[in-house]
């Protein structure tokens, strides 16, 4: 009985997948397409790792109102300044973006900030736990530094893919892991949350996360390619993915469940993070059903002409 539950899915599950791959491909280009115009017209929100500043942790001394706090900071003339809670309700984390002009402006700027502060909640009563300047050589070195990390991670998956299978599975792989990148990318240009180094970080665990589906759906395909010679390669992919089906909702299930109560709690500081994965999953999931798996038809893994020899092979495996 509990083993039936766990399963979620019948074990027999005859979705047609590959019947509905147009409707799948044409949400893939309006994700790739979406992505890549906003990304044209609207940018990304670097956060301060990319674009330099400072970053002031605070606690106050009684509960503070955010939105006033806020209000009184931006009147200083410093450009947009954030505030996020950070660690419990007292706790804050200012962000302010890089001011024009040297070590000086800055340094002047951080004291009109811890001036307002105390300003409202009285002189010495604020404590300024740490107060970091990143410059923006620096970033401009993170977001090279994390651009190149993405590529030799996505080159180095293909790879192993490659080694692993054959190259029309490697092409499959780095197909689906693109279309992946692409739509977080676009997800943040969007919505123009900010794009910092834990966010990178969310698009690398989203990769491994959805090779690893892949891998699985492949192990399905050529394990199911060797045992049925002439079965059509639509009807392989079809078995394929409704083999591993039950465990895709196990797993991405209860990860999405995890990343959810994280969304809701887990507060502003890993907002974007969270946000990442929880996206970066679901795309992952279509993208290994229908992009990877499917691209291996087009790929002609397995020559279309081959018909089925008999029917007693195709019912067995359907």
């Amino acid at each position: 009985m509990i083993l039936n539950f766990l399963k979620m899915l019948p074990h027999n599950t005859k979705i047609d997948f590959f019947g509905h791959r147009f409707y799948a491909v044409f949400a893939s280009l309006i994700i790739i397409g979406g992505s890549l115009t906003c990304m044209a017209v609207k940018g990304l929100n670097f956060g301060i790792d990319f674009t330099g500043g400072t970053v002031m942790e605070i606690e106050t001394p009684v509960d503070p109102d955010i939105a006033s706090l806020r209000s009184d900071l931006n009147k200083l003339e410093l450009g947009e300044i954030s505030i996020q809670e950070f660690g419990h309700t007292r706790g804050l984390m200012i962000r302010m973006r890089q001011q024009e002009g040297g070590p000086e402006t800055q340094q002047a700027a951080i004291e009109k900030v811890r001036t307002a502060i105390e300003a409202v909640y009285g002189e010495g009563k604020t404590d300024f736990r740490r107060t970091e300047f990143v410059g923006p050589q620096v970033g401009a070195e993170l977001k090279r530094d994390g651009t190149l990390a993405i590529a030799i991670a996505l080159l180095g998956i293909m790879g192993y893919i490659w080694v692993r299978f054959e190259w029309q599975y490697g092409v499959g792989s780095m197909l689906a892991l693109l279309h992946d990148v692409i739509g977080i990318l676009g997800l943040f240009s969007l919505t123009q949350m900010h794009f910092d180094l834990s966010t990178l970080a969310a698009i690398l665990l989203v990769s491994g996360y959805s090779i690893n589906e892949t891998v699985i759906i492949f192990d399905r395909i050529r394990e199911t390619l060797r045992k049925f010679k002439k079965l059509p390669m639509d009807q392989i992919i079809n078995y394929s993915i409704n083999s591993t089906l039950s465990r895709t909702v196990m797993t991405s299930g209860s990860t999405l469940l995890a990343i959810f109560a994280l969304w809701l709690f887990g507060g502003e500081v890993i907002r974007s993070f969270v946000s990442a994965l929880f996206f970066g999953i679901l795309i992952g999931t279509h993208s290994s059903y229908f992009v990877s798996s499917l691209s291996l038809y087009y790929l002609n893994l397995r020559p279309k002409a081959g018909g089925v020899d008999n029917g007693a092979e195709t019912s067995e495996a359907v």
